[in-house]
């Protein structure tokens, strides 16, 4: 049932167009967050059918027989040949019962074959259970507890062949074999691959995992995986095939293998890409083949065809940015394309021939290996596109899902699933009556079970509220999820009741307790270095929300091209003195005059750099501070800021050895920022890495944290306007 406590306006899901047609058929259109969706339902079961499929994300299975699109409504399938959106059993759907809420879609992986899904099913947060699902049956097994939510990358890798699949949990790599008999697969602490992240692993093309630890990148055979880690370690059933100059880090690292499994590209700390052969080789010092990353890079995406040429995209905040590795043997030469594509959002061909880009200004299909525009398919904005085959894509923009043969001379066209509807009703006429949808200019007929068809002459009926049995209305709703309900009079049980009466949310991702707007103030601190802040302002971006940074004197001359990113991005820049020192301890003279000239200091190093003036909101460095410092500072005009919540990323590894405590995961300090909001909190978020080293940092789940403030009502807004409120 819907919970009466949920304020109106949070969720923002709106209903209009209401039309009933004969044996009980209502089609409705259903809003939320910018997108929307058509619905039919039968009143007399109050069953659900979703009719139309927004694209933002899609994804080919079984060959390329089938299309999976994931919208704010569910996941749904649709045959690559043509069909009506079918939701997968198992999976939230808006079909079945399961509210939208804000955020991010939720986030899965699908194997090869199409019959199996992935699923991180939340409990809290930034925990939930890893949850595998049988597509074609929904039967759900859950494989392991208290799984971190995805962030950046999904906590598990299929095997390319589907019969495995690996994921992480708390630090350490498992595997989990696909077989008839389940009760087959030992308990979790004998699948132990060892110690790592997601990252630290990566399937090749030809079924060998590698495994990066320490400096060492292991390849094990897929065959070996299952039947031989069960009696011995799991290093001891790999080979060695990289021995790097370096350590590689899963928390900041990321790396590709060729598809002949002899060579990997390194992305290490997000700045340099490098390129290093696999087999006899020991780290002996040398430099290897390198770029450097431009400052605000990100994003990477690498396409690595059998060629062995490797081209490396990146997403730069107002263009992308490509690579090229001309590999010849041990020789690489790296070169700067003069042709950029549109786009950073690119997929190779199955055959690495050629390669799509897509987004806001549409679709382009590129020679690969000549690496030119051979041909722009649309101009209009693409949300997604995947291929089916070596010549066949699917495409998805505002009106339509399609189908495209790229080398046909007409590139052919196939409606395989209407993704708008900019008019609708019931079709003049036809027994049944048949729905009628107007996309762009064209209109389309269904039946409600079959394939879109085009019509050329289309007669749509005048809507109709009312029956022989029933009468349908929208009511306006004060509260709750929906703006207003589709309520249903049905005049044989002489009984009202919404459409949706029993669709629920989520309960992990809004409680069911009073929520109202809460405004809350995230900043981010820099002392050192920037690690982290790409990533930070990215996210930021994306959920479309201005922070206040604080910044001191020194990490403004060290990092004038951060700073003045962070100011172009119009986000809220604050000061955090000149040095990052602790002004209550007792070594220091602290007076009045020190602390007006070292903000005053940081004053004229921030307009040096931006040719702007720095706000005048601070914090003392690391929080430390006095009644006298505070004074001190009001004088000099500065609003001193503190904190409501502490996260305790600032904590490094050494020092909780020192206090003896147990130093918290990133994910565990979601928890407790979701248990500690307040109404006007300040939470302060650490950037840049901590001397004495942490296993993970907050800045890298900023995704999973920003989701859960969104979905629990939480109104994200610079430090100034908290104060204001």
């Amino acid at each position: 049932m819907i919970s009466p406590l949920f304020q109106g306006g949070l969720f923002g899901i709106s209903f209009q167009g209401l039309d009933l047609a004969d044996g009980g058929r209502l089609l409705f259109r259903t809003d939320f967050e910018s997108e929307y969706a058509l619905f039919l339902t039968r009143l007399s079961d109050m069953s659900m059918r979703q009719i139309t499929a927004f694209p933002e994300k899609l994804e080919v299975v079984e060959d390329g027989n089938t299309v999976l699109v994931s919208s704010r409504f569910g996941l749904v399938r649709i045959p690559a040949m043509g069909g009506l959106p079918t939701p997968l059993p198992g999976f939230p759907s808006f079909t079945t019962g399961d509210i939208p809420v804000k955020g991010r879609l939720p986030e899965f992986s699908a194997s090869a074959d199409g019959r199996w899904l992935l699923y991180v099913e939340p409990t809290g947060p930034a925990y939930g259970n890893l949850v595998l699902i049988e597509i074609a049956s929904g039967a759900k097994r859950v494989i392991s507890e208290k799984v971190e939510l995805p962030a950046e990358d999904f906590p598990a890798l299929w095997n390319p062949n589907s019969r495995f699949f690996v994921y992480a949990k708390a630090g350490r790599l498992y595997y989990f074999p696909i077989l008839n008999d389940s009760a087959a697969v030992g308990d979790e602490r004998y699948r132990l691959i060892g110690e790592g992240r997601i990252t630290s692993g990566l399937w090749g093309q030809d079924g060998d995992f590698f495994y990066f630890r320490g400096n060492t990148l292991y390849r094990v055979v897929n065959l070996n995986l299952f039947t031989r880690t069960i009696y011995g370690d799991f290093l001891s059933i790999g080979s060695v095939a990289g021995t790097l100059p370096f350590e590689f880090n899963p928390g900041f690292d990321r790396f590709w293998v060729a598809p002949d499994g002899r060579s990997v590209l390194i992305n290490k700390n997000g700045k340099s890409l490098f390129y290093f052969p696999l087999g006899e080789n020991k780290a002996d010092g040398s430099v290897l083949p390198h770029i450097t990353l431009p400052n605000g890079a990100g994003g990477l995406k690498v396409l690595w065809p059998s060629s062995g040429q490797a081209v490396v995209i990146s997403s730069l905040p107002k263009s992308a940015m490509v690579w090229r590795f001309e590999i010849d043997g041990s020789t690489v030469k790296t070169s700067i394309p003069q042709e950029i594509p549109a786009s950073s959002n690119a997929a190779l061909s199955p055959d690495g021939k050629r390669v799509l880009f897509w987004g806001e200004k549409g679709l382009e299909l590129w020679d690969f290996t000549a690496w030119r525009l051979t041909l722009v398919l649309s101009r209009e904005q693409v949300f997604s596109c995947a291929w089916l085959n070596n010549q066949e894509i699917a495409v998805g923009n505002s009106r339509f899902i399609e189908r495209y043969n790229v080398l046909s001379r007409s590139s052919s066209r196939r409606i395989l699933c209407l993704s708008g509807a900019d008019e609708f009703g019931f079709e003049e006429g036809s027994a049944p009556l048949q729905i009628l949808v107007r996309t762009g200019t064209e209109w389309f007929v269904n039946d409600g079970n079959n394939p879109w068809t085009p019509v050329t002459n289309p007669r749509r009926r005048n809507a109709s509220l009312s029956s022989e049995n029933y009468r349908v209305y929208l009511e306006t709703q004060p509260s709750g999820p929906f703006k207003n309900y589709p309520m249903v009079r049905n005049y044989l049980t002489a009984g009202t009741v919404s459409v949706v009466s029993n669709h629920s949310v989520n309960e992990v991702f809004v409680p069911g307790r009073h929520i109202v707007e809460l405004p809350i103030a995230l900043c981010f601190d820099l002392y050192d270095d920037d690690a982290g802040l790409s990533q930070v302002m990215d996210s930021l971006r994306r959920f479309n929300i201005k922070a206040t940074f604080f910044m001191n004197g020194d990490f403004i001359r060290r990092n004038p091209v951060s700073v003045a990113a962070i100011i172009e991005a119009g986000h809220e820049a604050a000061s955090l003195f000149y040095a990052p020192i602790d002004l209550s301890d007792s070594r220091y003279r602290v007076n009045s005059e020190y602390i007006t000239q070292g903000l005053a200091r940081n004053e004229d190093e921030f307009f040096r750099v931006t040719g702007k003036e720095l706000g005048l909101l601070w914090h003392p460095p690391f929080f430390r501070t006095s009644g006298a410092v505070n004074a001190a500072a009001a004088a000099a005009g500065y609003i001193t800021v503190t904190r409501d919540v502490d996260p305790g990323d600032w904590m490094a590894g050494d020092e909780a050895v020192r206090l003896g405590i147990r130093q918290s995961s990133a994910s565990d300090m979601i928890e407790r920022i979701m248990a500690g909001k307040k109404h006007g909190a300040v939470i302060p978020i650490r950037l840049g890495l901590v001397h004495g080293g942490r296993d993970d940092y907050l800045f890298q789940r900023i995704d999973v944290l920003l989701d859960a403030l969104v979905r629990s009502g939480c109104e994200i807004v610079p430090v100034s306007a908290v104060f204001s409120k």
